[in-house]
């Protein structure tokens, strides 16, 4: 059967327009009021508007990756978190959260990489090849983490590859091609993939890429894993995305060309004031720029969707206990390994 069993989603519709600045600061207001009615802490992603990541920030919640997300609800003594991403990310919030009620701005929000992997397809294809270690990335359902033996984010799989291939181990790794080849070529581990792409790290395209590195020159090169090999080989510096806003922090360059979700450049610009931040470009040939480096359905958390969530108290995350529980057991096996390694287990692709 073909390891990718399904099309790749069609792009969501963002409805809105734009507010007023007084419409704007009075449902901000609103929002941190409900936050406390509601004994609710909010985390964003780091790929969301600006506005709901410093609304997070203000308000004593979280900006981050997906698991780590989910890490700072369960020790975080709210009682409801609302998470800021998609879909896939408040199920991990929920998978290691089960007693707190988690709401999503907005449910409908999903990502090309967990849609792209089906989960009956999915066990199907696992079931075909017994001999090998399933590995999964982040951005998955619980039905498919619940197949998996490992969950994994960019920022521990490689090292979990490496560690899989001195146990003599062959890997399954789903759902991203790119990462995954990515992991195969750095760590020379027998990788069997699953075809899968995230509709934002796909369109970037390395000759566009290289004309504007000719134009800027003293600026380095910060690209996600998630894109393809040619972008990825014009890389200054590959990594998750808290690795890359990191680099940004540290690096002694002050123009920098990111290859990631721009939704990331309102943490680059807080950790690294007084530094340029430019898009990798998604045009150039063969680009069709379907994303334009935003995640469309990230676009659709909005302060309007977060105000709504918290006053109908809907959409909320529910996860069938035995799948929760399945999910969770190599959730769990990627958290002690990493601690094991001491290795921090942030910076979640897309996200």
């Amino acid at each position: 059967m073909p390891m990718n069993a399904s099309a790749p989603p069609i792009r969501p519709t963002i409805r809105g327009g734009a507010v007023s600045e007084l419409d704007r600061a009075r449902r901000i207001q609103r929002i941190k009021k409900l936050l406390v009615e509601q004994d609710a802490v909010l985390v964003a992603h780091y790929y969301t508007d600006a506005d709901l990541q410093a609304l997070a920030e203000e308000t004593g919640g979280y900006v981050s990756d997906s698991l780590d997300m989910a890490r700072f609800g369960h020790e975080h003594k709210a009682q409801t978190l609302v998470v800021a991403g998609v879909r896939f990310m408040g199920e991990t919030a929920k998978i290691l959260n089960p007693e707190k009620r988690v709401l999503m701005p907005a449910l409908e929000a999903t990502c090309s990489l967990d849609e792209g992997c089906p989960a009956d397809a999915f066990g199907a294809f696992c079931d075909a090849h017994p001999d090998r270690t399933v590995v999964v990335y982040a951005n998955t359902s619980a039905e498919v983490k619940a197949r998996a033996d490992w969950v994994v984010t960019s920022s521990i799989a490689l090292r979990l590859a490496r560690y899989l291939k001195s146990q003599g181990e062959k890997i399954l790794w789903a759902p991203d091609r790119h990462l995954g080849d990515y992991i195969r070529r750095e760590s020379g581990a027998d990788m069997l993939l699953w075809q899968g792409a995230c509709v934002v790290h796909e369109e970037f395209r390395a000759q566009a890429l290289v004309d504007l590195k000719q134009k800027y020159p003293d600026a380095d090169v910060l690209v996600h894993p998630e894109s393809p090999e040619a972008v990825i080989a014009l890389a200054d510096m590959v990594g998750s995305t808290t690795a890359m806003i990191e680099a940004a922090r540290t690096r002694p360059a002050h123009r920098f060309i990111v290859a990631t979700d721009n939704g990331i450049l309102y943490k680059m610009r807080q950790a690294a004031p007084g530094k340029e931040f430019m898009e990798a470009p998604t045009g150039g040939r063969g680009a069709t720029c379907k994303s334009c480096a935003h995640c469309p359905w990230m676009a659709m958390n909005s302060l309007a969707s977060l105000e709504s969530a918290l006053t109908t108290g809907a959409p909320e995350i529910h996860i069938e206990e035995s799948i929760r529980r399945r999910a969770l057991e190599p959730v769990m096996r990627m958290l002690e390994f990493a601690a094991s390694q001491k290795t921090e287990v942030l910076g979640l692709g897309n996200a």
